[in-house]
């Protein structure tokens, strides 16, 4: 099991932050068609609900906004990434397809607004993750951005450095058509258990459906 800890640095600018681990044995495969009809219909939803403009305002990415001025980072240059996946919608592109595991959380992300990250458990280094705050200079090639600048934004580190953010993923730890144990964080910024809980729920259910699974377990954590 991977133990998820939240340092003081988060804790000082998010005292409320509430996160999820869902970790599971799981089996992916290229693409879904069944989960391919969902996403399109929550598309269709979402594009009647909210606008460019209105998404900025969605409790879960207002928080994670909030967290990155007080951090430091300037949320519209460097978007959440549930508000990324969103606008995209809203703009009328395609989400990407990618694979059905990344499918799958990105549909979650778009459902909840929270920014989720999801990994290959087994590229890991140690089996702690820590929540901290990314430093100047430090290392990070985000997925498909290549060299991220993660100073002031949000981080889990594992042993080695840092694995994920709310803007990008890291490529060392990225899931592929191979992964087999799959963790998935839920960042709620927003502090609302309850709807953390809901998203994490949610994300078991599509593992599921979708990905082999029996939706394995789920762990909340907060600064003790």
């Amino acid at each position: 099991m991977i133990q998820v800890k939240v340092s003081d640095e988060i804790a000082s600018v998010c005292p409320t932050f509430v996160g999820a681990c869902v970790e599971a044995r799981v089996h992916n495969s290229p693409y879904s068609d069944r989960l391919w009809h969902t996403i399109h219909e929550v598309e269709q939803r979402l594009r009647s609900e909210l606008t460019t403009d209105s998404v900025k305002s969605l409790p879960s990415i207002a928080a994670t906004r909030a967290v990155y001025k007080r951090c430091g980072k300037d949320p519209s240059r460097y978007r959440p990434a549930s508000e990324q996946l969103i606008r995209r919608m809203l703009q009328g592109k395609e989400l990407y397809q990618i694979d059905t595991l990344v499918d799958l959380v990105n549909l979650a992300s778009i459902v909840y607004g929270y920014s989720i990250g999801g990994f290959d458990a087994d590229k890991f280094v140690g089996d702690e993750l820590v929540l901290g705050v990314g430093r100047e200079g430090e290392p990070y090639e985000g997925i498909g951005r290549g060299p991220l600048n993660i100073a002031g934004l949000p981080v889990y580190r594992d042993a080695e450095g840092g694995v994920g953010t709310p803007t990008s993923d890291h490529e060392r730890t990225k899931m592929t058509l191979h992964t087999t144990h799959l963790v998935v964080l839920i960042n709620g910024y927003d502090g609302d258990e309850q709807r953390v809980l809901a998203n994490a729920r949610y994300i078991q259910q599509l593992l599921i459906d979708y990905a082999q699974s029996d939706g394995g377990t789920v762990t909340l954590y907060r600064k003790a």
